[in-house]
C-alpha cells in the first residue's frame, strides 16, 4: 500500500509540474513562429490545461480501464465547475465578462450535454467520438471568429512572451514537460487502479474523485495564483475551456480508442447528469450580478461535497 501511496503521490506532483511546463513551452513556441496570441490563448493553452486528464483518459481507455476514462472526465467537470470555481470565488468575487456569458458558458454546457449523450449507450462509439471531435472543432472556429480581445491577458502574455524566449529551449521544454506528464498519468492510473482493487471500490467511483482531483491540479494552481493576483477573467475562463476540451477532446479521443463497455448507471446517467446541471449552475451564478461572489463560491463547494456519495 506504501508503494501505491507513494506513486499516487509522485503521479500527481509530476502531473501538475510536467504539464505546466508543457503548457508554458507549447505556448512559447507558438509565440516565437509568430501563431496568432489569440490562437495560442484559446487552443495552446485551452488544450494544454486538459493535457492531463487527455492523458490519463487515453491511457485508460486503451488499457481497457473505460470506467476510470469517463469517470476522470465527468469528476474533472464536476470538480472544476463546483469546488475550484467556489474556492477562487472564496479568495476574491470573480466579476465575469458578459461575453463569457454569452458564448463560453453556453458552449460548456452543450459540451457537457453532448458528452451526457454520447455515453447514454453504455459507452462512447467510434462515431460519437468522432461527432465529439466534429463539435470542438466548430466551437474553437466560434470562440476565435467572435473572439476581439487577447485572451491570454497581459499577465499571461507577458510570462509566454516568445520574443525573450530560445526557440530550442522551448522546444525542449514542452518535450520533457510532455514526457512529465504522460509519466505522471501513468502513475496516477496504476496506483488508482490498484487503490480500487484493495479498497473494493468501482474504477468508475475512483476516476471521478481520486484521478478526477488528481488531473485538475494545474487548474486548481492556475485559481489559486489568478484569484490572489484577481486576474478573475482568466480563472472562469480557464475552468470554462477546461471543461469544453475534456467533453469534446478527451471524449472524443476515448471514443475513437474503445469507449464501450460501461456498466451500470453511474457513469451512464447519473454522472454525466450531475455534470451538465452543475455547469448549468455555475452558468446561473455567473448571470447572478455578473459576479460569483463568496457565498456562490461556498455554495458550490458545499455542492461537491454532496456531489461526492453519488458517484460511488
Amino acid at each position: 500500500m506504501a508503494v501505491t501511496a507513494l506513486a499516487l503521490v509522485a503521479g500527481v506532483v509530476l502531473l501538475a509540474y510536467a504539464a505546466d511546463q508543457f503548457v508554458l513551452g507549447a505556448a512559447r513556441v507558438a509565440l516565437i513562429r509568430r501563431v496568432p496570441s489569440l490562437v495560442v490563448g484559446v487552443v495552446v493553452i485551452g488544450f494544454g490545461t486538459s493535457a492531463p486528464e487527455l492523458l490519463v483518459s487515453f491511457l485508460a481507455a486503451l488499457d481497457g480501464q473505460v470506467e476510470i476514462a469517463v469517470g476522470n472526465v465527468v469528476g474533472s467537470n464536476i470538480a472544476n465547475l463546483s469546488m475550484l470555481l467556489g474556492l477562487g470565488a472564496l479568495i476574491v468575487p470573480l466579476t465575469v465578462s458578459s461575453s463569457t456569458v454569452r458564448r463560453e458558458a453556453p458552449l460548456t454546457v452543450a459540451a457537457a450535454v453532448a458528452f451526457a449523450l454520447a455515453v447514454q449507450g453504455g459507452g462512447i462509439a467510434a462515431w460519437q467520438g468522432v461527432a465529439l471531435l466534429v463539435f470542438l472543432g466548430l466551437a474553437l472556429w466560434t470562440v476565435l471568429r467572435t473572439q476581439t480581445p487577447d485572451p491570454l491577458g497581459p499577465e499571461v502574455e507577458e510570462l509566454a512572451d516568445g520574443s525573450q524566449h530560445s526557440f530550442a529551449t522551448e522546444i525542449a521544454r514542452t518535450v520533457a514537460g510532455l514526457v512529465g506528464t504522460v509519466a505522471g498519468a501513468q502513475l496516477l492510473l496504476w496506483g488508482a487502479i490498484d487503490v480500487a482493487d484493495r479498497a473494493g471500490l468501482s474504477e468508475g467511483f475512483v476516476g471521478a474523485t481520486l484521478v478526477a482531483v488528481g488531473t485538475s491540479l494545474p487548474e486548481l494552481v492556475t485559481v489559486v495564483q489568478s484569484a490572489r493576483r484577481r486576474e478573475t477573467d482568466l480563472i472562469v475562463g480557464n475552468l470554462l475551456g477546461s471543461n469544453l476540451f475534456n467533453c469534446l477532446a478527451v471524449g472524443g479521443i476515448v471514443g475513437l480508442v474503445g469507449g464501450s463497455g460501461l456498466d451500470g448507471q453511474q457513469l451512464t446517467v447519473l454522472a454525466p447528469l450531475l455534470a451538465v446541471g452543475v455547469a448549468v449552475l455555475a452558468w446561473l451564478a455567473m448571470i447572478t450580478r455578473r459576479v460569483v461572489g463568496r457565498v456562490e463560491g461556498i455554495a458550490l463547494i458545499v455542492l461537491y461535497a454532496a456531489i461526492v456519495p453519488f458517484l460511488a
